[in-house]
């Protein structure tokens, strides 16, 4: 991520571009078909400075090494998951499991398990209480 944090005018400007989803004073958040259409051109042999600024970008404002990291990144992407590793997954993908419903047996199983656990330490408690009742008499 860059160091440069963006002024609110700066932030003004980049919405306004189509292929911008989202801005914030510390990065932005590019649409996936500008994502395609910078790799089609990279392609061609443009350079990513062209490619943005042919789409609209002031490269003053974003700064190279943005637009430098960013064409990094998307080509890295591109080459190990085709066009799909260009979505951004992050309004699908929480990083959290979803909760799935069990089935009967499943839960049966847990419940057996649970059980069982339970069981195990509660003959471990003894055996330390046996252990400790033999101990305090010696």
């Amino acid at each position: 991520m860059s160091k440069k944090l963006f002024t609110k005018k700066e932030i003004e400007v980049l919405t306004q571009n189509n292929y911008v989803k989202n801005v914030s004073a510390k990065a932005i958040t590019y649409t996936d078909e500008f994502k395609r259409i910078f790799i089609t051109e990279y392609e061609k042999g443009k350079f990513p400075r062209d490619i943005f600024n042919e789409h609209g970008f002031d490269i003053e404002i974003i700064g190279i090494e943005r637009i430098k990291s960013s064409a990094k990144r998307w080509r890295r992407s591109y080459k190990q998951d085709g066009a799909i590793g260009l979505t951004d997954t992050r309004r699908n993908n929480s990083g959290r499991p979803r909760p799935t419903e069990l089935s009967i047996e499943e839960k049966f199983a847990r419940l057996q398990a649970e059980n069982n656990l339970l069981k195990a330490e509660n003959e471990l408690l003894k055996k330390l209480d046996m252990i400790e009742r033999t101990l305090i008499k010696k």
